[in-house]
């Protein structure tokens, strides 16, 4: 039903395999490493305008262009951008914090100026709280700083699409977070945050050995628009987008959930090969083989949930409120996502709806 461009490399003509056209990756160079974490960059041309303003979640929020909304649905928020002139990208995976609960998007989105409350599917992080925290609002998010970075939360959110499945992920990853540091790293305020979990000192102290080395690497790398994530010698995943510019801004975030999913992962006397380029183009190849299907921001989860007046545990919601149908999408989202999955990775491609460039790639290894 759909059609991806082909997903080859400059690099890949060594295998004698042509560059397709508009395929935006045009070289690998790397390994960058740092203990257990190895980074390789993506290099091609930028596929969306220059001339086009796209903020990211976060640096909406703080220059207050975008509001996240409550809406009491566990996996359902609304999202509203409210400035005159700048698009701005929502990527999967991207934490909100605040509300009544924590939250993950759960797809990518391009939400358009003036856009009004538009859907978006989401995921709690955060299992038990339904009430103010501290000095947070729990009509709107304060912020999105972090990534779930962490691979089996990844594939949680975007493979499973499973509320029950996200919950155990991420007490699996604050179990291996606290072996690795040495401390209980969950915070009394709400020990089932995995948000508060990455704000723990301790946690940031141990991340920060990785970023040193390794935060520079994209920012010295001028046509840099992306990364493949190595963790114990293994790829584990990528992320590719649509220009320089916008991977610059995600970096920061990026490489950090890439350095706390390397922290938790880490085994002192564990040794390893690193792959090479070939192995990393290989990686990306194979991941645009298998069964395409389009992933529908406002509806992106496989449940929809909400919690009761009293009491902590979530029941379903009214199907009246869940549904949005095909012919809708157009007008929650300016993207198309398509997810490729086969026996190997699962592959969401959000490609812009007005020019059909690539906005956004994510790979991810199961």
């Amino acid at each position: 039903m759909f059609r991806r461009a082909p997903i080859v490399f400059a690099s890949l003509v060594l295998f004698g395999l042509p560059l397709a056209a508009k395929e935006p990756m045009q070289r690998i160079s790397g390994p960058f490493t740092q203990s257990n974490l190895s980074v390789f960059l993506l290099h091609g041309k930028d596929t969306l305008p220059s001339d086009r303003k796209l903020m990211t979640l976060d640096e909406a929020i703080q220059k207050k262009k975008l509001i996240v909304h409550e809406t009491s649905n566990v996996n359902q928020l609304a999202i509203e951008n409210i400035s005159d002139d700048a698009d701005v990208f929502v990527q999967s995976g991207d934490i909100v914090k605040g509300g009544k609960q924590d939250r993950l998007i759960a797809c990518d989105m391009v939400v358009p100026p003036k856009s009004g409350k538009l859907p978006i599917g989401s995921f709690c992080c955060e299992n038990g709280r339904w009430t103010k925290r501290g000095s947070e609002s729990t009509a709107e998010f304060g912020g999105s700083t972090n990534q779930a970075g962490n691979k089996a939360l990844k594939l949680a959110l975007n493979a499973s699409r499973n509320q029950n499945e996200v919950w155990a992920k991420v007490q699996e990853a604050q179990r291996k977070l606290t072996e690795n540091v040495g401390k209980p790293v969950s915070n009394a305020q709400s020990p089932s945050s995995y948000q508060l979990t990455l704000e723990d000192k301790d946690v940031l102290a141990k991340v920060d050995a990785y970023l040193k080395e390794l935060t520079k690497v994209a920012a010295d790398n001028a046509d840099a628009i992306g990364f493949v994530i190595v963790i114990n010698g293994k790829v584990e995943g990528a992320e590719l987008y649509g220009s320089h510019s916008l991977f610059l801004k995600l970096w920061p975030k990026l490489i950090f959930g890439a350095a706390v999913d390397a922290l938790s992962e880490f085994k002192a006397e564990k040794t390893f090969t690193l792959p090479t380029d070939k192995d990393v183009a290989k990686f990306l190849a194979d991941a645009g083989e298998g069964k395409e299907k389009e992933i529908i921001p406002s509806t992106a989860t496989a449940q929809q949930m909400r919690y009761p007046t009293v009491g902590s545990q979530p029941q379903q919601a009214d199907p009246a409120v869940t549904g949005t149908s095909k012919k809708d999408t157009t007008k929650t989202s300016r993207v198309l996502v398509v997810s490729t999955e086969n026996d190997k990775t699962v592959l969401l491609e959000a490609r812009d709806r007005k020019d059909n460039t690539i906005v956004h790639r994510s790979y991810i290894a199961k």
